[in-house]
């Protein structure tokens, strides 16, 4: 029986593992590797790294760190969650059962990104998914929006914040409001309606795209905006936890706790939490909410 079990091994995850360990707590990490932090090759706006640094490598140095304190780390995709008479239980895809006394989401969210190969060495170097996080890094440059319909073309919008020189694929040719296609017009915002054939990049740095009618559209950076990201909130789901509209996981401000007792959620798996910074934060205070309660409960 472990003291929690945090499900989930990306950023929010592994500071609360960190912070639990330090505590003294029997603490295991049940990660599937398959998060948003596992494939951003550079975040730019952490503290302490002006000069980017990677997801894998914060996961790396994390899950080291944590080891230190005794925390247990097993790869495997939870896929069942229950409450039971002493806390809960998770079971895994290999049939393998966790018990615990409290329980941490933080199982994330994962964007809809297009299966061209040539994508991922460039995620978070040259090719970007959060405006807040990488819309400095499109500053005066020429950018390419990737996308499906108004998702898109907000995004190429918001991106013209920071540079004129946009190019809008709408990939998938879904319906784009007309208000939006007068406002791209108006900005000078290229638009072409067309699927990609092949994402045109060396290595990390993205060059631009190859439509299947043969036309090459260059650019020195490019963004995804397909929308319909999935929110891995089934689990919270399983335990009765409340969810936002939009999927994402409802918790008490302070706590992070849920309306489940001894079940906390953090992360991009919470409500408007999509930072990594924010996830740093969030594990970071359900660990101390968690660690007041076990305490609590070995004194009565």
């Amino acid at each position: 029986m472990y003291d929690c079990l945090i499900v989930g091994g990306g950023i929010a995850g592994l500071q609360a593992a960190i912070q639990l360990g330090r505590y003294d707590h029997k603490v295991m990490v049940l990660d599937a590797g398959d998060g948003r932090s596992a494939i951003c090759q550079s975040y730019h706006n952490i503290l302490g790294y002006p000069d980017g640094v990677s997801g894998p490598y914060l996961r790396d140095v994390g899950r080291k760190q944590a080891s230190q304190y005794g925390v247990e780390f097993m790869i495997g995709k939870a896929e069942a969650a229950q409450k039971t008479a002493d806390g809960f239980e998770v079971k895994d895809g290999n049939g393998n059962t966790y018990k615990a006394r409290t329980l941490l989401l933080a199982t994330g969210v994962m964007d809809r990104i297009p299966p061209f190969p040539e994508l991922m060495p460039t995620l978070g170097i040259s090719v970007y998914v959060c405006p807040d996080c990488d819309g400095h890094e499109v500053k005066d440059k020429s950018t390419i929006v990737m996308g499906a319909g108004t998702v898109g073309a907000n995004m190429a919008l918001t991106l013209n914040y920071f540079t004129d020189q946009l190019t809008y694929v709408n990939h998938e040719q879904t319906e784009v409001d007309e208000e939006k296609m007068l406002l791209m017009k108006e900005k000078g915002i290229r638009y072409f309606e067309g699927p990609i054939e092949k994402v045109l990049a060396d290595g990390p740095d993205f060059r631009g795209v190859q439509l299947t009618n043969g036309e090459q559209l260059t650019s020195e950076r490019g963004f995804i905006a397909f929308g319909g990201n999935e929110v891995k909130s089934q689990l919270a789901h399983q335990l009765g936890v409340e969810l936002h509209k939009n999927k994402h996981v409802l918790v008490d401000p302070r706590t992070k706790m849920t309306n489940i007792e001894k079940v906390w959620a953090a992360g991009d798996l919470v409500a408007h939490s999509e930072q990594t910074t924010i996830a740093m934060g969030d594990g970071m205070q359900a660990s101390i909410w968690i660690h007041k309660t076990l305490i609590a409960d070995k004194e009565k």
